[in-house]
């Protein structure tokens, strides 16, 4: 079992979201439901018997999804960064996150669930982190023109054309 599980809130769309993402990831899938309770659904509103959690996996990393009413909102003040090797990748995640949901800006984009991703080629942190601060400012002022990530665009900008 991983340290760590990221748990994302949702108010009734728990199991919806994770086969949502299952089905975009490989080496992914649901694990465990778990019920709300007598006392559970007492205390949420939620109809017992109802979902009250669902622990899945995303290409190894696990996560739980929780039907916890319509209390909170996810923000960008979180989101779930995707690394991505090559422009096919990109396009794969970008294209299949942003279904209904919103494109936002750097690689950013809201789902249908609302919740926020970042969509980042592997190359983008090497290229801001060169030792080079003019080829960094380049890539960063082409990053900042852009919805989804471009790879070709940033190696433009990174070999100053």
């Amino acid at each position: 079992m991983q340290k760590i599980t990221p748990c994302l809130w949702f108010d009734h769309q728990a199991e919806e979201a994770a086969k949502f993402y299952v089905s975009i990831f490989k080496n992914s899938k649901i694990g465990n439901l778990t019920p709300y309770g007598e006392a559970g659904a007492k205390v949420s509103g939620r109809p017992k018997g109802s979902v009250m959690t669902v622990a899945f996996e995303l290409d190894g990393q696990d996560l739980t999804a929780l039907n916890g009413g319509p209390i909170f909102k996810f923000t960008e003040a979180m989101s779930l960064v995707v690394n991505c090797e090559t422009q096919t990748e990109v396009d794969h995640f970008w294209e299949k996150l942003s279904a209904g949901g919103q494109e936002v800006q750097c690689g950013w984009l809201k789902d249908r669930f609302g919740v926020s991703w970042q969509i980042v080629p592997t190359i983008l942190p090497e290229m801001l982190q060169d030792k080079d601060p003019e080829k960094a400012k380049r890539v960063m002022a082409a990053m900042l023109k852009m919805k989804k990530i471009d790879i070709d665009g940033l190696k433009q900008a990174y070999g100053g054309r």
